[in-house]
């Protein structure tokens, strides 16, 4: 089988008794950074040297289909650098490739530096998206966030420090200055920081410079109060410039905080 294994995003102390029981026991590992991996099992002091074998984004196109075969006669353990693979980390096209093979594949459940974040936030987490990293040319990434401006759940995103305050910046011209924001900074580290703020007060605080591993929690968008009516003119304005029903129903009802199928509906009746 394969077993994702979730790997501390900072503090040691939170690798899993289920972790160092299946490292000191593992013949074979897929690792996006072999020295990482090596590096780890020195830490959590276990004598066991498995194969390494790299796993990474640039060769697992070609490992995917190799590494499941592999695992449908012996378990293969999956690491990333941090955290849960496949999670903005390699290992997807593994996991597919082996799901197409009838092959098992369980996880071992531990940090995550998404959830983590928005824990601790102070946003809501009812309802939340994980959006990863965003576009790293400044035009790209504007219309990532325009595309995201209605989104009513909390957003997550991961960022590098070196565009923390033009993305924050960013943002704040997207979805509205006033929006609130987390931004977590070397999370489960010694020197951890949480910011908290508007999205303008974060894009000034970061403006200076900032240091670590970064993931930014953005608030999601209020609802707009629209009358049906006026809902169902945005709907067939969308579907006059090419969007499909119910596509558009879906995005009105996002924005509105309608109902996307009774728009659906009032839209077909109207026709």
């Amino acid at each position: 089988m394969i077993i994702l294994a979730a790997t501390p995003i900072g503090n040691l102390g939170d690798a899993s008794r289920r972790l160092v029981e299946v490292l000191e026991e593992a013949k074979t590992v897929a690792a996006e950074d072999t020295r990482t991996t090596q590096r780890l099992l020195q830490a959590l002091g276990i004598a066991n040297r498995p194969r390494l074998i790299a796993l990474h984004d640039h060769n697992e196109k070609v490992k995917a289909a190799e590494l499941a075969d592999l695992a449908a006669t012996e378990d293969l353990v999956v690491l990333s650098d941090a955290g849960m693979p496949t999670v903005s980390d390699p290992g997807y096209g593994l996991v597919a490739a082996a799901v197409e093979r009838g092959v098992t594949v369980t996880a071992i459940p531990g940090p995550s530096a998404v959830v983590t974040a928005l824990a601790i936030s102070g946003l809501p987490t009812d309802r939340f998206a994980f959006e990863g990293f965003l576009p790293r040319k400044a035009g790209e990434r504007r219309s990532a966030l325009s595309a995201l401006a209605a989104e009513p759940r909390t957003l997550i995103f991961f960022e590098a420090p070196s565009r923390l305050a033009a993305t924050l910046g960013d943002m704040a011209a997207s979805f509205g200055s006033g929006r609130r924001a987390a931004v977590c900074r070397e999370l489960t580290k010694m020197f951890e920081e949480v910011r908290r703020g508007t999205l303008a007060e974060l894009a000034e605080w970061a403006a200076d410079g900032v240091r670590g591993e970064i993931v930014i929690v953005v608030e999601g968008a209020t609802p707009r109060e629209v009358s049906a009516e006026d809902a169902l003119a945005e709907v067939q304005a969308l579907v006059d410039q090419g969007v499909r029903l119910k596509e558009a129903c879906a995005e009105v009802a996002a924005a509105t905080g309608l109902r996307s199928r009774e728009l659906y509906q009032a839209a077909l009746a109207a026709r």
